[in-house]
């Protein structure tokens, strides 16, 4: 049997919460199947950590980190204590930095038992290959001067090793998918970023010939996952881009709470690290009527990427059953609470 050591930072918030829940309904796959198990590890960083030591995780803590086989985070943020730029760039920005996990995915589907605020969402499964080291998200620019002559410069960095990198990695999944790649874009509006992203997007899909393509420029992209979500399979984007239309996924199956997330280091030399896109929801924090899905989702993408794609099949399994059986928080129109939805899960996982 093969044990994966989880570094667990279950971080603000509603991530105390969903993180226990979630680890809850992987132990209990794990047993299921019997060949592997997890071995988890908290760590107690994020804003309350930094409001008594002054830092979102120790000097040491990337350090730390690498010892594991990846990281399972909750939620990360408290705005009214802790800046938001502080938070995010001292604890996931530098974790996705620094242990290079140059790829985002985030997956949009059309949950069986959830109502889409869409009038024909029509089934649509869409995932986002988002480029996450680089891009808009560069630390590139500064500002200067003050009051009427104020200047703010934003350096978007792109990179044809990273830009190729996300890029291969959206075709690699689109083979075991539908067979399609959406490359998101604004060259008609970027005059050296996009058009060098369009460049290496056709040079890259030489090389897949199997795999059908499209171009589309983001402002209309966008309005497609309104009219259109199901023309979509697999849809590589920069860091900026990305980052939009994984929101927008979310709102289209019917809440970002339950929208899953996975910052991978595809070489392996680092741990990746396993998110939902919610944030720590601190107004409903404490109350137990988070919903754990996005988490447990985030979990199922996790045995996805170790290789269990059966066992992460029965989380989704699982996740639906719940869903069409009614069982579902306030968020998505329901009246249950945290432990109603996981006790759903767990019955329907050791049932199966």
């Amino acid at each position: 049997m093969h044990t994966y050591k989880i570094a667990v930072i279950p971080g603000d918030g509603i991530g105390k919460e969903v993180v226990p829940a979630a680890i809850e309904v992987l132990n209990a796959v794990a047993e299921k199947y019997g060949t592997f198990q997890f071995d988890w590890t908290y760590f107690p960083w994020g804003c309350d950590y930094y409001l008594e030591h002054g830092e979102m995780m120790p000097k040491d803590g990337i350090e730390t980190l690498k010892q594991f086989d990846h990281i399972f985070l909750g939620a990360v943020g408290m705005p009214d204590l802790v800046p938001d730029h502080v938070s995010l760039w001292g604890l996931l920005i530098k974790i996705r930095r620094e242990m290079k996990q140059s790829i985002n995915v985030r997956p949009a589907k059309l949950l069986k038992g959830l109502e889409s605020p869409l009038k024909h969402p029509n089934n649509f499964d869409i995932t986002v290959v988002r480029e996450n080291s680089e891009g808009e998200y560069s630390e590139s620019g500064g500002r200067m001067h003050h009051g009427d002559d104020e200047i703010a410069i934003q350096n978007a960095v792109f990179t044809r090793k990273a830009t190729e990198r996300a890029m291969r990695y959206a075709f690699e999944l689109a083979k075991k998918s539908r067979g399609h790649v959406t490359s998101a874009t604004k060259s008609n509006g970027l005059t050296y970023s996009m058009p060098f992203w369009d460049e290496v997007f056709a040079e890259v899909k030489q090389d897949y010939p199997e795999i059908a393509t499209a171009v589309n420029h983001i402002d209309a992209l966008a309005a497609f996952f309104v009219m259109k979500p199901e023309a979509f399979d697999v849809i590589v984007a920069s860091n900026l881009f990305g980052d939009i239309l994984t929101d927008l996924g979310g709102a289209i199956m019917g809440s970002i709470g339950i929208a899953p997330a996975a910052n991978l280091n595809i070489e392996r030399e680092f741990p990746s690290m396993f998110e939902p896109v919610h944030g720590s929801a601190p107004d409903i924090a404490g109350l137990g009527v988070a919903n754990p899905i996005g988490q447990i989702w985030t979990g199922k993408m996790m045995l996805d990427f170790l290789g269990y794609t059966d066992a992460g099949q029965l989380v989704l399994d699982a996740i639906e059953s719940t869903l069409e059986a009614g069982v579902k928080t306030r968020d998505i129109g329901g009246s249950s609470n945290l432990e109603d939805v996981k006790n759903s899960i767990l019955t329907y996982i050791e049932e199966a």
